[in-house]
């Protein structure tokens, strides 16, 4: 199996040092480029063509909501996980909109880092449950009137899955919950990925989020 391909978007050299030598240690990934700044990290990221960006929010040149747009709409397959010291809500729900795939804080163990890269890459999305519930919650509530036009689009079956993901669980425990195995939670996701025209969980979620497929009635249902 090949390598998993990371490239550092970072304005602080200690930090990509740092970044570069917890991957480096890593039997399954390499660092194949770093950038200081937004505006050269879509052009490296947009000619090497990484599996996973790692990108801080706070950059000169251009920020990495912007920079993240860019690269999703020129190649919307590279996963992009966000990892910053912000954890405003305004900030998650732009850079998620904007096509990141995960979003991480600094304060993140090296190991749960690695295991996010990988998880990321698989794609599962990588949100703190907290970010997650936050993010769900300003989606919902930004929606004044949700649109149920093209709700039949997915199945009941995969609208449990998506709403299951939205809840944060993993493909393993969605498919305990749905008493499935994990190979059919996989065909739900990859029927569910052509349906809605998109390329990652996240955006499968967010996508039904802001149609208003998913509800806090549902969430709530959920959580007690």
């Amino acid at each position: 199996m090949e390598n998993i391909t990371v490239f550092l978007a970072e304005d602080h050299s200690v930090v990509r040092e740092g970044l570069r030598e917890l991957i480096s240690r890593e039997v399954d990934m390499e660092v194949v480029g770093e950038a200081e700044d937004g505006e050269e990290t879509v052009r490296q990221v947009l000619e090497l063509k990484p599996d996973v960006v790692l990108m801080d929010i706070a950059m000169p040149r251009m920020n990495g909501i912007q920079a993240t747009q860019q690269i999703k709409e020129a190649l919307p397959r590279i996963c992009i996980l966000v990892l910053t010291a912000y954890d405003n809500p305004e900030f998650v729900s732009a850079v998620i909109g904007a096509g990141a795939e995960g979003y991480l804080l600094k304060n993140v163990r090296g190991k749960e880092l690695t295991n996010a890269i990988r998880t990321a890459h698989a794609g599962e999305s990588v949100l703190h449950p907290a970010i997650a519930k936050a993010l769900f919650n300003q989606l919902v509530h930004s929606q004044t009137k949700p649109s149920r036009e093209k709700v039949d689009l997915l199945s009941e079956r995969e609208r449990q899955v998506v709403r299951l993901g939205a809840d944060g669980m993993s493909n393993k425990q969605i498919a305990a919950s749905l008493s499935i195995g994990p190979r059919t939670v996989q065909t739900h996701w990859r029927n569910i990925f052509d349906k809605l025209g998109v390329y990652s969980r996240t955006e499968a979620i967010v996508h039904c989020l802001k149609k208003g497929w998913l509800t806090l009635e549902e969430q709530g249902s959920r959580e007690a």
